[in-house]
C-alpha cells in the first residue's frame, strides 16, 4: 500500500464541505491526516506529490459504463476499460449488463467481480439485468442477483417497455434496496431513429427521435415509482422535458434519481452537420472541428445529441440537484461499427478519458462551478451506491483507504483517440483542444495513473 504526501493542492471534497488548500498524508494506502499546507513534514520513504496550483478530489465514480466483457472483448475489456477509467480520474465503475451473455445470473455477477480482481486497475461493480436475457419478458431473479453483489438492475441499452414488468422490478427493488435503472425510450417512437427530431435531422434526411420518446417512459417510470414506493434511477437524461418531470417528482417525494452524460451537456445535434454546423450557432460549449464531416457516425449516440436549449436545462438540473449524477455512458466500439452509413452505425461514444476535460468547458464558460461539477462526479454517485448498500470512497475519511484524483483545470491538451487506453477510439472530439485534465489517479492508496509528464 502506498505512502504519499500530497502537498499544497486545492482540496475539493463536496461531501465534507471542503474547498481550500490542504495537504494529504497517505500511509499504507489510508488517509492519515488532512493538514494545513506545509505543516506536515514528509516522513522518510514517503513519495511527495506537489499539487500546488492543482485540485485534489475524491476519485470519480461512474454509475454507467460499458466494459463489454464477456463476449465483446474486441470492443473493450475490463483491463482496458479500467485503465481508461484511471486516466479519466475514475476509481469506481458500475458496469452495465448488456454483455454476451448478459449479466442475468449470480454466476455472471461473480464473473465480473472475479475479472475485475484479476485484471482491473480500479473498482468495478456489476449491474445486473432486470429481465432474463434482457428480453423484456420475464423478470430475472433479482433477489439472487442482489445477494451475489449486483448494485442495481438494468436492461440498458434496452428499455423496460412492459409496464407490468417495470412495476414488479420496482417492487423487488424494495426488497433488495437496489435501484432499477432504466434506459428511457418508447420503442414505437424511437424505432429507426438516429438523430434528434428537428431541423438538423430534417436537413440530413435522418429519421428523428422526438423528445417524447424519452419523456413518455420517464413519466411512466416516475408514476410507477410513486405507486410502488420503489427506487427508479433514470439513465442519461437528454431533454428539457425530462428534467422538468424529475424536478416535479422529487418535489412530491418520489424516490427517483437521475444522471446525465458529458456529451449531452456540451454537444448539440449541430455536430451531425460537421464543420458546417458552426455556421448555425449556438453549437454548445465547443466549436465543431473543421475536419469533422457531416454524417460522421462518431456523433451517433442514444439518446441522440439534442438542442442547446436541452443542454441548458440539463445544466440547470445539475446546479439545483434535480440531476444527481454525471455518468459517462462509456460505450466503446470497434471502428467497423462506425464505418458505415449513419443510420446503420452503432450508438455510443468512448467517454471515460475525455469526460473531465469536456465537462470543464462548462466551468470555463461560467455555466457550472467547479465544486458542483465535482459533487456530481463524487458525492452524488457515492451516496447513491451507499443507499444501495455499497460503501465506496467518495469523501476523504481519516483512517480509510484513499481514492483520489489530482486535476489541472487549466491544462490545455488535444484529444488524440489513438492514444486512448480504451480499445474504443469512437469519439467526435478527435483533434479538439480541451482545457482541464486529470494529472494523477490513486485507487485504494496506490497510484494507478500518473500523467504529470504527459505531453499536451
Amino acid at each position: 500500500m502506498g505512502n504519499y504526501l500530497i502537498r499544497g493542492g486545492r482540496v475539493i471534497d463536496p461531501a465534507a464541505g471542503l474547498d481550500r488548500p490542504l495537504d494529504l498524508l497517505i500511509e499504507a494506502g489510508r488517509l492519515k491526516a488532512l493538514a494545513e499546507p506545509g505543516t506536515v513534514p514528509p516522513p522518510p520513504g514517503f513519495g511527495v506529490i506537489d499539487a500546488a496550483g492543482l485540485v485534489v478530489t475524491p476519485g470519480f465514480i461512474d454509475l454507467h459504463a460499458h466494459l463489454r466483457e464477456p463476449g465483446h472483448e474486441h470492443k473493450e475489456t475490463i483491463l482496458t476499460g479500467t485503465r481508461a477509467a484511471a486516466r479519466g480520474g475514475f476509481t469506481t465503475l458500475c458496469a452495465m449488463p448488456n454483455t454476451d451473455p448478459p449479466i442475468d445470473t449470480p454466476e455472471r455477477v461473480a464473473f465480473v467481480y472475479d475479472r475485475a480482481r484479476e485484471a482491473g486497475v480500479v473498482r468495478v461493480l456489476p449491474i445486473a439485468c432486470v429481465s432474463r436475457g434482457q428480453a423484456g419478458r420475464e423478470l430475472a431473479d433479482l433477489v439472487e442477483l442482489a445477494e451475489a453483489g449486483a448494485v442495481g438492475f438494468s436492461d440498458d441499452g434496452r428499455p423496460v417497455y412492459d409496464g407490468r414488468l417495470m412495476r414488479r422490478a420496482l417492487e423487488y427493488g424494495l426488497l433488495t434496496g437496489r435501484p432499477v435503472i432504466d434506459h428511457c425510450e418508447e420503442p414505437a417512437l424511437a424505432e429507426g431513429a438516429s438523430a434528434n427530431e428537428g431541423p438538423v435531422a430534417g436537413r440530413l434526411g435522418l429519421r428523428g427521435m422526438p423528445a417524447a420518446a424519452e419523456e413518455v417512459p420517464v413519466a411512466r417510470n416516475i408514476a410507477l415509482a410513486e405507486l410502488t414506493g420503489g427506487w427508479v434511477h433514470l439513465a442519461h437524461l437528454s431533454t428539457r422535458g425530462s428534467v422538468e418531470l424529475v424536478r416535479a417528482a422529487k418535489g412530491r417525494g418520489v424516490r427517483v434519481t437521475a444522471e446525465v452524460c458529458p456529451h449531452h451537456l456540451t454537444l448539440t445535434d449541430r455536430w451531425l452537420l460537421g464543420a458546417e454546423g458552426n455556421a448555425y450557432p449556438p453549437v454548445g460549449t465547443l466549436p465543431i472541428p473543421n475536419d469533422l464531416p457531416p454524417y460522421d457516425a462518431r456523433t451517433k449516440v442514444n439518446p441522440p445529441l439534442r438542442a442547446w436549449s436541452d443542454c441548458l436545462a440539463l445544466i440547470a438540473g445539475l446546479r439545483d440537484g434535480t440531476i444527481d449524477v454525471i455518468a459517462t455512458d462509456h460505450a466503446p466500439h470497434h471502428w467497423l461499427d462506425k464505418a458505415c452509413e449513419y443510420g446503420q452505425a452503432a450508438f455510443g461514444i468512448s467517454g471515460l478519458e475525455t469526460a473531465f476535460g469536456l465537462l470543464m468547458t462548462l466551468v470555463h464558460a461560467g455555466l457550472l462551478d467547479l465544486p458542483t461539477l465535482i459533487a456530481r462526479l463524487t458525492a452524488g454517485p457515492g451516496r447513491i451506491l451507499e443507499q444501495a448498500g455499497f460503501r465506496v470512497p467518495y469523501t476523504f475519511r481519516p483512517g480509510e483507504p484513499v481514492d483520489l484524483a489530482v486535476l489541472d483545470p487549466e491544462a490545455v491538451w488535444v484529444v488524440r483517440p489513438e492514444e486512448f487506453a480504451s480499445l474504443g477510439k469512437n469519439t467526435p472530439l478527435a483533434g479538439v483542444t480541451l482545457r482541464g485534465r486529470v494529472v494523477l489517479t490513486i485507487f485504494n492508496g496506490e497510484v494507478v495513473f500518473d500523467g504529470r509528464q504527459r505531453p499536451a
